[in-house]
């Protein structure tokens, strides 16, 4: 039950909130899964799960969001945000990666994924970037030539202070995602953001100042303007730096060549494009 730190064989802990904050976070386990609530954003800080990509098997998808029951509704991002607008709710956890096991298993771990706190709101409409984002666990996994059968992925939104206002939560504008593998006997991560923030001209100060007062003439009712999907390849510091979590281990494993980790963040559009060069 919940996230396994040794499932690789070798130590690949979650990502930790830091003990100035752990008391406005809860821990869920669910089935070969966790996720760490922020109850005051209503959104994960981070999740981790554990994916055998030899045991996975097909189960009907449902659509059955439900919240979590063993905490309040009022930490939870509930339907009321999703309703009567263009916003998924984006599963953090990807529904597929703990769905392995017996099949009696494998249904709990699917109907486990469609639980509020494992949703954040994000842009209906899908591109090739969000693509790209959603099957980058199969992407890693089959570059991985050492126990390439298991994964630990950790996924979560960044809860940024200026995240948009929109019916009573702040939306986030970007995801993190550090995917974990085991190559021999050591632990290799790789860092990913997806952003959808909006594409502006940040040199233009008048047009971002008439768009917010719009938002806030609007009672911060209106679905936020969400641009289109980008994926980046970014150096796994930059991901605990940026989310503000702890993930020393995960760090200190990352594979991304130390050459391009200098120059920074590497938009990707296509699986080719992705780096793993020790």
């Amino acid at each position: 039950m919940g996230f396994d730190a040794r499932f690789l064989g070798v130590d690949a802990a979650m990502p930790s909130v830091p003990e100035t904050d752990a008391a406005a976070s809860v821990v869920l386990d669910y089935l070969h899964f966790t996720v760490v609530l922020d109850t005051g954003r209503r959104f994960a800080r981070a999740t981790g799960v554990n994916v055998d990509g030899a045991r996975i098997v097909e189960v009907p998808r449902g659509d059955d969001w439900r919240f979590d029951e063993r905490i309040p509704e009022a930490w939870q991002a509930g339907p009321d945000v999703y309703a009567r607008n263009d916003l998924d709710r984006g599963h953090l956890v990807r529904r597929r990666d703990p769905v392995w096991g017996p099949p009696e298993v494998a249904a709990r771990a699917n109907a486990d994924t469609f639980r509020y706190p494992n949703a954040a709101p994000q842009q209906a409409q899908f591109n090739q970037s969000l693509e790209l984002w959603n099957g980058l666990e199969d992407h890693v996994l089959a570059f991985a030539t050492v126990h390439a059968q298991r994964l630990s992925v950790f996924t979560a939104p960044v809860l940024a202070p200026d995240d948009p206002e929109y019916r009573g939560i702040r939306v986030p504008l970007r995801f993190f995602k550090v995917v974990a593998w085991r190559s021999g006997d050591e632990l290799a991560t790789a860092g990913f953001v997806l952003d959808q923030s909006p594409l502006v001209d940040l040199s233009d100060a008048a047009a971002l100042a008439e768009r917010e007062h719009a938002r806030l003439a609007a009672g911060a009712t209106a679905v936020p303007d969400l641009g289109p999907f980008r994926t980046f390849q970014v150096p796994v510091a930059d991901v605990a730096t940026l989310s503000g979590l702890e993930m020393p281990s995960l760090t200190a494993a990352d594979r991304m060549p130390r050459a391009v980790a200098v120059e920074g963040w590497r938009a990707v559009t296509r699986p080719d494009e992705l780096l793993f060069g020790g």
